[in-house]
C-alpha cells in the first residue's frame, strides 16, 4: 500500500529483503509455519533404529554474535551411511534416507536435532578417507546465502587426524566443527553448537 508524502509524492512501504528466513520454513518446515504438514514429509529423522549402524541423536542449538539462539533457522543435514555411500533415495519409508531437516518448534528457540546413524568414512577426491562427518546447511533471518558447514565427531580422533579434508583447515579452526559424545547407552547422543558470529564462530566453507 502506497503512503502520501508531505510533498505530495508517493511513499512505497519496505519490501522483504531477500533472505533465506522466515518465509523458507512455509516451505520447508509446514508445522513450524503453522501449516498442515505434508503426507510424504522431510523431517529430523535421518535413519530410524532399523538402519544398518550405530545409532546416534544428534542435538544443538544456533547462536548469533550476541549469544542468543536464532529463533527461525532451519538445518538440513546429509550424511553417508554406515558404509559410507551417500544414497540418492530420500523416502520416508526407507530405514536410512541419508538427508534430513530440523528447525525449532515455538519453545525451542535456535534448537535442533537429528536422528540417524554415524556415517561411515568416505573417499576424499584427492585420495584418503575422511573422517566420518555430516554436512550442515543452515537457513534463517538476515542469511541471504544458506551457510555450509560440517560436522565431526571427538571420539573419531584418530580418523580426523587421518583425514585429509579436516587437515586442511585451519588448526585453530577446527576444534568448531566438532561434536562433543555427551551421552551414551542405545542411542548416543553428541551435541553441536553452531556460532554464527563472535570468537567462537563456527568454520562455515563456500561451497
Amino acid at each position: 500500500m502506497t503512503q502520501p508524502t508531505k510533498d505530495g509524492g508517493l511513499m512505497y512501504p519496505e519490501s522483504p529483503s531477500q533472505t533465506a528466513g522466515p518465509y523458507v520454513h512455509i516451505g520447508l518446515a509446514l508445522e513450524v509455519a503453522g501449516l498442515p504438514p505434508r503426507d510424504d514429509e522431510i523431517g529430523p529423522t535421518i535413519a530410524t533404529t532399523a538402519a544398518e549402524g550405530e545409532p546416534i541423536e544428534i542435538v544443538g542449538t544456533v547462536i548469533d554474535g550476541n549469544g542468543d539462539a536464532v529463533e527461525d533457522i532451519l538445518v538440513e543435514a546429509w550424511q553417508a551411511d554406515a558404509n559410507g555411500v551417500y544414497q540418492t533415495d530420500f523416502r520416508t519409508d526407507r530405514a536410512f534416507r541419508g538427508f534430513g531437516r530440523s528447525a525449532p518448534g515455538e519453545n525451542d528457540a535456535g534448537q535442533w536435532s537429528f536422528q540417524s546413524v554415524k556415517p561411515g568414512r568416505v573417499t576424499h577426491p584427492n585420495g584418503g578417507e575422511m573422517a566420518p562427518h555430516i554436512n550442515l546447511m543452515l537457513f534463517a533471518r538476515g542469511i541471504n546465502i544458506h551457510l555450509n558447514t560440517r560436522l565431526h565427531f571427538d571420539d573419531e580422533s584418530t580418523a580426523n587426524a587421518a583425514c585429509p579434508f579436516f587437515n586442511g583447515l585451519p588448526p585453530s579452526r577446527r576444534d568448531t566443527l566438532v561434536a562433543r559424545r555427551e551421552s551414551d547407552g542405545e542411542t548416543a547422543r553428541y551435541r553441536f553448537e553452531i556460532h554464527l558470529q563472535g570468537p567462537q564462530e563456527t568454520l562455515f566453507f563456500d561451497f
